[in-house]
């Protein structure tokens, strides 16, 4: 097996013992990246001297006997994430050549422990997006079938870990952005519970919905991504300080008498009839080891979509002001005034669908208007998180579908907004209700593409998601798959 295809413990265990060095792991990876991003558009900016500059120093702390678990481990970044002198782009015109002149606090912790970054993955511009289409540089493509869509917004995220072009990933989610393109691209994506990572130096859609988590290839590295990043940041005034616990540790044990909630809303007439067969499956395999199924209700459940998208646009287009071509962006200066100025440039510089939601987010907050909209919005997103929490009282975790259908072809949505929005309606009240939830491959469609399975767990009990997930996985092979469509030396 190569060395890219492994796991992040074997792959320390080798680091370690010497039987493969960082470098040699980051050139196989750069081999990889090389050999396949022409065809997938997963790397907007490949960081090869930086990347093997930080392997050298990854092997002499591995030599000096400080290796951390990351160490050596070559990892990628949603192009959302400032990387001290690295290009960040946000997937968007008016960043195109913006240097990040400091670490995101995530980035910073990585970096601490020895990682490996070997640059910047694809996304939907500013993180608005299901299907990675909306991206300034071009789709991202799935390495399952290369005519679907990753998912969105951190498809290029998904899509690096599952075409092994990087031990794993950090996305960001703010409907689904994590779940939904994990799913699609037969992978594991956490969104942690709001607060539980930091957003400092995260560039922001929606600030009361984003969260930073990680993408991997079994829920055992994504324990390891999780402890690594996790934890109370005193630049974010929205971080939590509460424990984090090991969540490695916590893998250990049977999942018997565990409390699994299945959402009647979330089981309806629409849902794609082979992701209703697998997560019937999957409802199976929990049984069989030992867990019990309980109906739940989420009442307030159909109201998520257009709760969702009033918030989230409202906060966007208080967050994509400052992009004027003054302070931030890309300017464009035809000598016809201050106003005509900020016009040109936020024209040439966003994408149709970030205009499209800073104008529905405007809207929303206009005067006679607000309490219409964005304030009754408040009011359904506080009914929702009720939801869960009242869930919770009966149960452990709650099993979903992440997405209504498998990863659907390219261009296929795009002139169908609604349509789109809907490809996050499983996704979405997660975030609207700031818990955690967890997307794990749980088997795949007639024609080859993964189809995942959701966990939605209570606010800050990521290690119960990371537990039950991991017992599914010792049973199931889903996760160990390989997408067709990886580079020459796999």
């Amino acid at each position: 097996m190569s060395s890219t295809s492994l796991t992040i413990r074997a792959l320390h265990d080798k680091l370690i013992s010497s039987e493969i060095t960082s470098r040699q792991l980051t050139e196989s990876f750069l081999q990889e990246i090389g050999a396949t991003n022409d065809a997938l558009n997963i790397y907007l900016t490949i960081c090869r001297d930086e990347a093997l500059a930080m392997a050298d120093a990854a092997d002499r702390r591995i030599e000096k006997g400080d290796a951390d678990i990351l160490t050596g481990i070559p990892l990628a970044l949603k192009d959302i994430f400032l990387s001290e002198g690295v290009r960040t782009t946000c997937g968007s015109q008016i960043l195109e050549n913006f240097i990040a002149p400091y670490d995101s606090t995530a980035v910073a912790r990585l970096k601490e422990r020895g990682a490996v970054l070997l640059g910047k993955l694809n996304m939907d511009e500013f993180a608005m997006g299901s299907s990675n289409e909306n991206s300034a540089f071009g789709a991202a493509r799935n390495p399952w079938d290369t005519s679907c869509v990753t998912g969105g917004s951190s498809g290029g995220s998904a899509a690096a870990v599952a075409a092994r072009m990087a031990m794993a990933t950090l996305g960001t989610d703010t409907g689904g952005s994590i779940r939904q393109p994990a799913s699609h691209c037969g992978v594991v994506g956490l969104k942690p519970t709001y607060g539980r990572v930091s957003r400092y130096g995260v560039i922001a859609y929606a600030s009361s919905l984003d969260q930073v988590g990680p993408m991997t290839r079994s829920v055992e590295d994504c324990a390891i991504m999780l402890g690594a990043i996790a934890g109370y940041d005193p630049l974010d005034s929205t971080s939590i300080d509460t424990l984090v616990p090991d969540y490695c540790a916590g893998l250990i044990g049977d999942i018997k008498g565990v409390r699994i909630g299945l959402p009647k809303e979330y089981f309806v007439d629409g849902l794609d009839p082979e992701v209703k067969r697998v997560i019937d499956a999957t409802i199976a395999t929990y049984t069989d080891l030992g867990a019990q199924m309980v109906e739940v209700s989420l009442p307030h459940t159909d109201y998520a979509v257009a709760c969702y998208y009033l918030i989230a646009t409202a906060e966007a287009s208080s967050n994509l002001a400052r992009y004027d071509g003054v302070r931030f962006g890309k300017r464009v200066d035809k000598g016809d005034g201050l106003i005509e100025m900020y016009r040109q440039s936020r024209a040439a510089g966003f994408g149709a669908e970030v205009k499209r939601r800073i104008m529905l987010g405007t809207y929303a907050l206009s005067s006679g208007y607000y309490d219409a909209y964005y304030l009754k919005a408040q009011k359904v997103r506080t009914l929702i998180r009720q939801d869960f929490l009242a869930a919770f009282e009966k149960v452990d975790v709650i099993l979903t579908p992440v997405a209504p259908t498998p990863a659907f072809p390219l261009g296929e949505k795009t002139n169908d907004p609604l349509q789109m929005y809907l490809s996050d309606i499983f996704t979405i009240p997660a975030n609207l209700a700031g818990t955690c939830a967890m997307s794990l491959p749980a088997g795949f469609s007639d024609a080859g593409l993964p189809i995942g399975q959701q966990l939605i767990g209570k606010p800050f009990a990521e290690a119960s998601l990371l537990k039950i997930g991991h017992a599914f996985e010792q049973v199931t092979d889903w996760h160990s798959r390989q997408a067709p469509n990886c580079g020459g030396t796999i």
